[in-house]
């Protein structure tokens, strides 16, 4: 590994690649996965987007054996789940650092097994950093550019709301949902029926998971978290083993005596 990517987790042809999109660089050239749109309005917000960002690990994850007939969290898996993912983020923050930005939008946060290795999984975090126009402080408390899950569209209206993003919080909790026994299975054929220790299993994996992403929200000074997506990703574990995985964008508002500017109202255009 070069001093390069021992410093940052980036690549040599990945530094070369932000030092020519870099601005003032003679061949700056940005790249972004924006649609028109969402570039459209970045700009409106008053950003302009430097170039494409991403990260990634490809990381072994391992195996743990859950107790057939109990519900219990896989915490060696929970944390395998937590751990790649942030080494994906940090990688594309470090990117985002290099050229400069004050954040990175439209940040996707992808997971592929790999064919090669039934346990190894590749996860990609990839984003556009952008630089506001106008300067002023957009990083968070830890200094490093915000992230943000939000389209294009969303982050222009979270700033006209008064808001500013802080950063991507999430929280993982892979659980084993454990096996109904045979009788107890029996009896409930042609009946409708809640199974209690299928719901205590889903619930309390559901409360771990975002009980971690608002600890994440709180070590920011968060005011909240806007655009939460709670998700059950079964991956290859089998029908009773899924990671519950909640993710979101932690805000902060502007400024105190902010107010949204009421919406414009566009009149039919008469006939004279």
């Amino acid at each position: 590994m070069t001093d390069a990517e021992q410093m940052t987790g980036i690549p040599d042809d990945a530094m070369r690649r932000l030092a020519e999109m870099r601005p003032g660089s003679p061949r700056a050239l940005f790249t972004s996965d924006l649609t028109v749109n969402e570039f459209l309005l970045v700009r409106e917000a008053g950003f302009h987007p430097l170039g494409l960002v991403l990260g990634s690990s490809i990381y072994h994850v391992g195996l743990q054996v859950g107790r057939w007939s109990k519900n219990m969290e896989l915490d060696r898996l929970s944390e395998a789940m937590y751990h790649a993912r942030e080494l994906a983020m940090s990688r594309m923050e470090a990117e985002a650092e290099a050229l400069g930005a004050d954040g990175v939008v439209g940040v996707r946060l992808d997971i592929e097994f790999k064919e090669f290795g039934n346990d190894l999984a590749e996860f990609v975090a990839v984003g556009t950093a952008v630089k506001s126009d106008t300067g002023g402080s957009w990083r968070n408390d830890a200094g490093v550019p915000f992230t943000s899950d939000l389209s294009g569209q969303d982050f222009w209206t979270l700033l006209r709301a008064g808001y500013a993003p802080l950063g991507m919080v999430m929280g993982s909790c892979v659980y084993h949902i454990a096996h109904q026994r045979g009788l107890a299975a029996l009896g409930n054929v042609g009946r409708n029926v809640e199974i209690p220790q299928f719901t205590e299993a889903l619930y309390d994996a559901r409360e771990l998971a975002m009980s971690r992403m608002q600890a994440e929200a709180e070590e920011l000074h968060a005011e909240g978290i806007v655009g939460v997506q709670l998700l059950a990703l079964p991956h290859r574990w089998g029908g009773h083993t899924t990671e519950f995985f909640a993710i979101g964008t932690a805000v902060r508002p502007l400024r105190a005596d902010h107010t949204i500017p009421p919406p414009q109202l566009v009149l039919p255009m008469s006939d004279g």
